[in-house]
């Protein structure tokens, strides 16, 4: 018996959602990177929820405690020739967070929106920072977010919808640094980082003390950027080989071997999401592990 197009999706999908191919059952590549890498930062930054991206009560908590008022000036400057709707969207979403972290402590967190391409704006933008970019398209766009404290300043140059998940966590870094807030208890519990963990940040930043805290965190990005890339073209391979395994079951095999070829192709997918989310939690470790490593070169300088 051959199972049909429906019949595979049933299996493949028992709530009942169909599809009109049996190769729907694939989850694309960046699906997959993009639950891998919500997975793993939402675990340190915030939870999803029907309302968006909610702060977690660690973050919550850290900012009812800063030290100095904090101003974050939002740079989101996007002309319509020149930015998608995509980046739009992806703005009033960050707009959205904007106002969650302000709610959190409403008497420390000023929220400064800069929408405009006036001449005074236009100032500021280059004060802060903040990158241009989609030059080659019409009006120079800038998506960007300033964080000040006093004499303190850190700057998120161009945030980017790649990096959404991130975002949370980026942005609470940026606000306890300026404001002089002391670590988490949590913090200062950590355990010592895996020497692994180590000799892996000193072979990407071998200058340590000559490599800023922002800079060497852009480090430490790029290169899990370049291995979600090496996996994906594995996980491209794998799924590749087992979407063969399941046309050729379909076009001989039992109802057995067809269910046991999708089992497969769907282990392969689960396997390789996995993989993904590995990357990106070891990320978070290796950035955390470099503040620390930058934190105390510091101190002994």
């Amino acid at each position: 018996m051959k199972l049909s197009s429906t019949d595979l999706s049933r299996i493949a999908h028992p709530s009942g959602w169909e599809s009109g191919r049996s190769t729907a059952v694939l989850l694309p590549v960046t699906f997959l990177l993009g639950v891998a890498l919500a997975g793993a930062w939402f675990k340190y930054g915030a939870h999803h929820t029907d309302g968006g991206s909610e702060l977690s009560r660690q973050t919550v908590e850290r900012l009812r405690h800063l030290n100095a008022p904090v101003e974050i000036r939002f740079y989101s400057i996007l002309p319509p020739g020149s930015a998608p709707e995509s980046l739009q969207d992806f703005s009033r979403r960050v707009d959205h967070l904007l106002s969650r972290f302000q709610n959190a402590n409403a008497a420390r967190i000023h929220v400064i929106r800069n929408p405009s391409t006036s001449a005074a704006n236009a100032d500021a933008v280059a004060a802060d920072g903040i990158q241009p970019f989609n030059l080659d398209k019409g009006a120079a766009c800038f998506l960007g977010i300033t964080v000040a404290s006093g004499e303190r300043k850190e700057s998120l140059s161009r945030i980017q919808p790649e990096w959404e998940p991130a975002l949370p966590f980026d942005l609470a870094r940026a606000i306890v640094q300026v404001s002089g807030a002391p670590a988490s208890p949590v913090v200062k519990a950590s355990p010592p980082a895996a020497p692994e963990t180590t000799n892996e940040i000193l072979r990407l930043i071998p200058d340590m003390n000559g490599t800023s805290l922002e800079d060497g965190i852009g480090t430490l990005r790029q290169a899990a950027v370049d291995r979600f890339s090496e996996a994906g073209a594995e996980m491209e391979k794998q799924i590749q080989a087992a979407q063969k395994e399941l046309a050729a079951a379909q076009n001989g095999g039992s109802t057995e071997a067809q269910q046991a070829a999708l089992k497969h192709l769907q282990q392969v997918q689960l396997g390789q999401a996995e993989n993904l989310k590995a990357i990106a939690a070891q990320l978070q470790v290796q950035i955390s592990t470099f503040e620390r490593m930058k934190a105390a070169s510091g101190a002994t300088n």
